[in-house]
């Protein structure tokens, strides 16, 4: 094992910073890292990726950690950034390094982010960044978040189901011990030896639907084979190979028409999946939409930041589909992790945060909502909406504009059923043949006065229109680098959200160096500060 490499104080003859220093400019991150990088990131504070006393030295950790950081702001590929070290002189000056310094190979970079992966504290870098954002006190006394995501691509091509099929077999093969010998005996739909799609006549939907039963079928095959296998026997994996198998065998397909399936006949689904795997490559990524018409394939970056500095002070990164990964429920968790310290927040958010849950939770906290409401459901243009039936909550009953009333149900739903049927104001409420159902939320008050507040209060809109917005810029750093919209470049939820952490400390180190950070009498200030 590496022992962690120290930065030496002593300047080598070729120091870039007391060559070429002038030459970075000045308030730049470049200025800066080359000025407190090791305040910033002290050795000490990564002591614990290298254990052993022996081995030769590592590169230091200040220098690292800096590398890092520029290389998630600038959205490079490990190469591209080994490339920057080595031949760019802002690097050098930022990380202190020899003009004739080699710089180090891309792997050095991989190395690393593992180490920090399997440590107590992955997010050590962010961590370091957010107690600079702490010791300004540029957040102090600013009470409100804004909360808004956006999509992400994925490192990997959307794979079609028929591809889905071939590589998870494929897998399996590889994986699973023994899988190889039973896939030979097991499997005759397709030679999984072979590259490349099928020989077929894919405008031939009897052949596409033939080649489907027959992976489905192989697939099923080799599933049976190992269905006995003491899965505790097995590295983890392999056991993640025979469940993606599982999955992807069943998520997109269903029997042929006329069939119940025991027949072996399969066809692709006419359906989607709610929580579709779109690729073997990378099971974490998903299908979602903005609108009906603009789907996105990849995952969700969700940010909660302060509106009027644009300092971000919480960031996850999930699947794109998910009622757990939805937009109101993360910000419940930025809620929950953002005590306030005893102050009252006021949290913006877009109409996909009205919810009546993320509302009570804010509700509960003691905070203010300063969220779009939901657009209303009318089952019938121009005609009543929920907001016209009269709820009392005490009585446990709902009154409907024609005076009729109907209990709440333990489901909180209130039926009319027959009451319409001759109701003189039907046309205006229902289409249903079974007459009109209002389902009731549990915190169905705050959604009522929630819509109330809006039509009624203009200063809560005009808040809403002058903080709200900003997010969206601090959105747009997050997914853009230059003009060009960013795709991430690695697999997997935890790889990914480990980078989002990155760039979003990135992203606030150059809020506070554009600020004027600077570092006096051992701590961090703003220029603002020292004046």
């Amino acid at each position: 094992m590496l022992v962690q490499g120290v930065e030496l104080t002593d300047r080598e003859l070729l120091d870039a910073e007391a060559l070429v220093g002038h030459l970075v400019a000045e308030g730049s991150m470049f200025a800066f890292l080359a000025a407190y990088r090791q305040d910033l990131f002290p050795d000490d504070e990564f002591e614990d990726l290298f254990p052993s006393g022996k081995g030769r030295p590592s590169i230091p950790a200040s220098v690292m950690a800096s590398v890092l950081v520029l290389q998630t702001v600038h959205d490079l590929s490990d190469r591209e950034t080994a490339e920057a070290a080595r031949c760019d002189l802002r690097w050098k000056v930022a990380t202190g390094m020899a003009l004739d310094d080699a710089g180090f190979d891309p792997s050095t970079l991989v190395y690393w982010r593992k180490r920090l992966a399997k440590s107590k504290r992955p997010d050590r870098i962010s961590e370091a960044v957010r107690r600079v954002v702490a010791e300004t006190g540029v957040l102090r006394g600013r009470r409100k978040r804004a909360v808004d995501s956006t999509i992400l691509a994925d490192a990997v091509a959307t794979q079609d189901t028929i591809t889905q099929l071939i590589a998870a077999i494929r897998r399996v093969g590889r994986l699973v011990p023994g899988a190889a010998e039973a896939i030979t005996a097991v499997c005759t739909g397709h030679d999984y030896s072979r590259r490349g799609k099928p020989v077929i006549d894919w405008d031939e939907p009897g052949a596409k639907d033939a080649l489907v039963s027959a992976l489905v079928n192989d697939a099923n095959a080799l599933l049976a084979a190992f269905a006995e296998l003491d899965l505790d026997e097995v590295d983890e994996p392999a056991r993640a190979a025979l469940a993606l198998l599982a999955l992807v065998a069943g998520q997109d397909v269903e029997p042929a028409e006329g069939s119940d399936g025991t027949d072996g006949r399969w066809r692709i689904a006419r359906k989607v999946a709610p929580d579709r795997v779109i690729s073997t490559v990378d099971p974490d990524a998903r299908h979602t939409r903005k609108s009906p018409e603009n789907r996105r394939d990849g995952y969700r970056a969700h940010v909660a930041a302060e509106p009027e500095t644009g300092i971000i002070t919480d960031e996850a990164l999930t699947k794109a589909a998910g009622t757990e990964n939805s937009d109101a429920a993360v910000a419940e968790e930025f809620l929950a992790a953002d005590s306030g310290g005893g102050d009252t927040r006021e949290w913006y958010g877009d109409s996909a945060y009205g919810t009546g849950d993320l509302r009570g939770a804010i509700d509960d906290a003691g905070h203010d909502a300063a969220i779009k409401p939901k657009p209303l459901q009318v089952p019938v243009d121009g005609g009543f909406t929920v907001d016209d039936f009269t709820v009392d909550e005490q009585a446990g009953t709902v009154n409907c504009p024609a005076g009729n009333t109907r209990p709440i149900s333990r489901t909180r739903v209130a039926s009319f059923g027959a009451l319409c049927r001759g109701c003189p104001l039907r046309e205006r409420c229902t289409k249903s043949k079974t007459g009109r159902q209002i389902v009731l939320h549990q915190r169905d008050d705050l959604l009522r006065q929630a819509r109330r507040d809006w039509a009624d209060k203009p200063e809560l809109r005009d808040k809403y229109r002058k903080f709200r917005p900003n997010v969206e810029r601090v959105i747009s750093q997050i997914a853009s680098r230059g003009g060009r919209r960013l795709k991430l470049r690695y697999r997997g939820t935890t790889k990914n959200n480990a980078w989002l952490t990155r760039r979003t400390a990135g992203l606030n180190l150059r809020n506070l160096i554009g600020r004027g950070l600077t570092r006096t009498a051992g701590v961090w200030v703003l220029a603002a500060q020292t004046t």
